[in-house]
């Protein structure tokens, strides 16, 4: 069976994000023991398992995604790895749809080699700061949402760029205050070195400190940053050490998340 690793929202390899990408033969999915293991052995954030669904369905391919701890429930990065595979190998052109947990997901391809998700809009519920956070952060958030039921993460907002980029915080921590983990984000210091805002994404709820950068975090950044920066259209910065940028137009309760995908490793998997 081929695997490939594919670095997400980067036009460059060893940077964005890296996920495993399977492609199934059957058309079902093997037991969840089996994808879990593959997720641990692949060892990256998430690894996007998928197979191709009867014509005439709402969907045209099954989705999954597994973290080296668990199931998850919607992921971008791992969606746009998936979405590039199927469009480099020749397997899908134009718009696919996708049936994931989360709901039906569509990923559009662009001439420039970019890819479209479209992906609900997270909620942004304002509330206290949570007694803890400041702590586990090492830095008291200016405001702070919950992002349930979407993503069920704590989106903070923070002073400036240096603060999120300096963030070491206690990531055990950090876990007993959302469903997955912390959105940390600020405006950009200089919106001329393009993108609006920065972020970094702390999950350890779903065995990740540190993601490199996360697209279904950015289903609540784009409202966030577009209520402050009354615009629909922005670039969002993930600062983690690989980097990576994340284009979001907002729609509404449905948000568009833009980026490119870079295959770095193809071959077999033998288990």
């Amino acid at each position: 069976m081929r695997i490939r690793i594919v670095d997400a929202f980067t036009d460059r390899p060893f940077a964005g994000n890296p996920a495993g990408v399977l492609l199934l033969d059957s058309d079902g999915f093997p037991d969840d023991d089996w994808l879990q293991r593959v997720a641990v052995e692949v060892n990256h954030a998430e690894t996007a398992f998928a197979h191709r669904l009867p014509e005439g369905g709402e969907a045209d391919w099954a989705l999954r995604w597994f973290t080296p701890a668990t199931e998850v429930d919607m992921c971008g990065h791992a969606t746009l790895a998936t979405a590039h595979v199927l469009h480099t190998t020749g397997a899908a052109t134009g718009t696919v749809r996708f049936a994931a947990r989360c709901g039906i997901l569509t990923a559009t391809a662009h001439e420039d080699g970019s890819i479209t998700l479209d992906f609900p809009t997270s909620p942004l519920t304002p509330l206290a700061v949570p007694e803890g956070v400041a702590e586990a952060l090492g830095v008291t958030p200016l405001s702070a949402y919950d992002t349930a039921p979407h993503i069920g993460d704590l989106l903070v907002e923070l002073p400036d760029e240096k603060t999120v980029r300096g963030l070491a915080p206690d990531i055990a921590a950090l876990g007993r205050h959302s469903r997955r983990g912390i959105i940390a984000t600020a405006p950009a210091e200089d919106p001329a070195r393009g993108y609006d805002y920065v972020s970094r994404c702390f999950f350890p709820n779903v065995g990740i400190d540190e993601d490199p950068v996360t697209g279904s975090a950015h289903t609540a950044l784009a409202p966030f940053w577009s209520a402050r920066l009354g615009r629909e259209e922005l670039t969002g910065l993930q600062a983690s050490a690989r980097t990576g940028l994340v284009r979001t137009t907002l729609r509404g309760d449905r948000t568009l998340l833009t980026g490119s995908a870079v295959t770095t490793i193809d071959g077999e998997l033998l288990g």
